[in-house]
């Protein structure tokens, strides 16, 4: 049994502004009804959006003043600044969607504490931090996460979390937004070559696998699965950023993955953490081809038999 969390509000629908950008905001329902008449899942829907005082709370300063202006929100989006969109506009359209993906995350995570495995089709925004927003990801929610999980006593201070990064891009949001903690272990999977280049962040990651552009699935599968045997169990909850953009359909990632492949990806992932009795939560995360949705919706189902 598989715990999937979506609402429709997860869709973002920009009309003819989806051109502007490669991804495809309308997946979430996609995967949905990819996947609705597995009886192997149980939907939790009615997810409302994050609050803003808890996103302040986690976001320092500068960010609690630029995540309400028009124009960084829309560099952060990597779309050009269009006069006639307004901030309004966004908030709808944009910020809503990601704000109940947050709070998606937050409760898949408290579920999967109690012994579930949950997957957020929403959610896996690794690029975001306290300090910054970019690469389409404006609030990160494993952080926002963590804070509240600590806030509710349901996480310790002490406890380790671990944060498994599996989409073509490394995650520098999540290897800087815990930067100073050194109870977060991140296992990052990505293009070596591609955004973000940041060395800094890059250091941050316990277990680095940077793999080279168009790297074949035989080269990925293995370097990820000797990754995950270097694992222990001494992890609280885990988080896996299970994006699809490793595709070699996807423009973005520069990976050759199959949807087969980004399956046994996904079974090599739960099998080792299912061995190590880690709980996890799964979240959507990149994706920007035809083939995205299909390769969730496809590894949802395989998992779910598990």
């Amino acid at each position: 049994m598989i715990h999937i969390f979506y609402d429709d509000k997860f869709n973002i629908d920009l009309g003819v502004l989806n051109i502007l950008h490669p991804f495809d905001g309308l997946k979430f329902k996609k995967i949905l009804n990819d996947i609705k008449s597995n009886e192997n899942i149980e939907i939790h829907s009615a997810i409302s959006p994050i609050s803003m005082d808890i996103i302040n709370e986690f976001s320092n300063e500068l960010m609690q003043m630029l995540i309400v202006e028009k124009v960084p929100l829309m560099r952060a989006l990597e779309v050009p600044n269009i006069p006639f969109v307004s901030y309004k506009y966004l908030e709808s359209k944009v910020l809503i969607p990601m704000k109940c993906g947050v709070h998606a995350t937050l409760k898949a995570a408290k579920l999967a504490l109690k012994g579930e495995v949950c997957w957020n089709l929403s959610g896996g925004y690794h690029h975001a931090s306290q300090h910054s927003m970019e690469g389409f990801c404006i609030y990160n929610d494993i952080a926002i996460t963590y804070q509240e999980l600590i806030k509710s006593g349901e996480l310790s201070p002490e406890d380790n979390v671990l944060i498994i990064d599996i989409d073509a891009h490394h995650g520098n949001g999540n290897a800087r937004a815990f930067m100073d903690n050194n109870k977060i272990k991140i296992l990052d999977v990505y293009n070596k070559t591609i955004y973000p280049l940041t060395n800094s962040t890059r250091e941050r990651v316990n277990f680095r696998v940077p793999l080279p552009a168009n790297v074949m699935p035989e080269e990925y599968l293995s370097s990820y699965k000797k990754a995950l045997s270097e694992l222990t169990e001494n992890y609280k909850i885990a988080f896996i950023v299970a994006g699809t953009d490793v595709l070699k359909a996807d423009k973005l990632g520069g990976m050759n993955l199959t949807i087969n492949d980004v399956v046994e990806r996904e079974l090599l992932t739960l099998s080792r953490l299912n061995e190590l009795e880690i709980p996890a939560v799964f979240l959507g995360a990149g994706g920007y081809s035809r083939e995205s949705a299909a390769a969730a919706a496809a590894s949802i189902n395989k998992l779910s038999q598990m």
